[in-house]
């Protein structure tokens, strides 16, 4: 019997990045599957989050990422531009946002599409790979659909067309996140117990090992 679980994903979390070649592999080698569920970044939901917090999450966060790229052998480098805009001196974030909320309505729209995955997978490797500057001009984001087995163009004409439908989904996700047990990403539930950050995701393994994982057949 093939498990599943939900994956709660942000497009401006290092740590969604960091985990996603994971959950391509698990998906890859064993009969299971993840369904992407695309979520505002924090910033975007709750602006105050970060200009009422320690500066020393924000600190750490920047420490702890690096060395977390660096100790799973990825490569990554803090976006340009970056996909929330942020104001560093006030530590605040702008009503405005040119960026998230088109690549939040892509995410659903390929998850919609049962192509979530490698979607997330190729997009969040051009953001954050450090691959490329402006990662929002020319045809990167074009590429990675394609990578993805996905046309932006048209991909965008729907986001233009379904925008209100695609942003009530992505509330929804939302809500379903925080009955999962967590507001943060990335999330992973299953069995309905929250898995919450990169760094439970060998636990979240463990867990469907007890339920019965099994390698797909070669």
């Amino acid at each position: 019997m093939t498990l599943a679980f939900d994956c709660f994903w942000s497009f401006r979390s290092p740590y969604s990045y960091l985990v996603t070649p994971r959950l391509v592999a698990l998906e890859r080698d064993f009969d299971v599957r993840c369904n992407v569920r695309v979520v505002r970044p924090i910033a975007v939901r709750q602006p105050e989050f970060f200009s009422n917090g320690d500066p020393l999450w924000v600190s750490y966060l920047m420490r702890d990422t690096v060395r977390t790229a660096e100790y799973l052998g990825l490569p990554y480098r803090w976006p340009r531009p970056d996909p929330v805009v942020m104001d560093f001196a006030t530590r605040t974030y702008p009503k405005e946002q040119p960026y998230i909320h088109r690549l939040s309505r892509l995410g659903q729209l390929a998850a919609e599409r049962g192509r979530g995955l490698p979607f997330i997978a190729a997009v969040s490797r051009l953001i954050w790979s450090g691959a490329t500057d402006n990662w929002h001009e020319g045809d990167h984001l074009a590429h990675a659909a394609a990578a993805a087995g996905l046309d932006l163009a048209e991909m965008d004409r729907v986001v233009e067309a379904q925008g209100e439908r695609l942003a009530a989904a992505i509330e929804a996700n939302e809500a379903d996140q925080r009955a999962a047990g967590h507001y943060g990403v990335p999330l992973m539930a299953f069995g309905g117990e929250p898995f919450f950050g990169q760094d439970r995701f060998d636990q979240l393994v463990w867990r469907m090992e007890q339920a019965g994982l099994a390698r797909r057949a070669d």
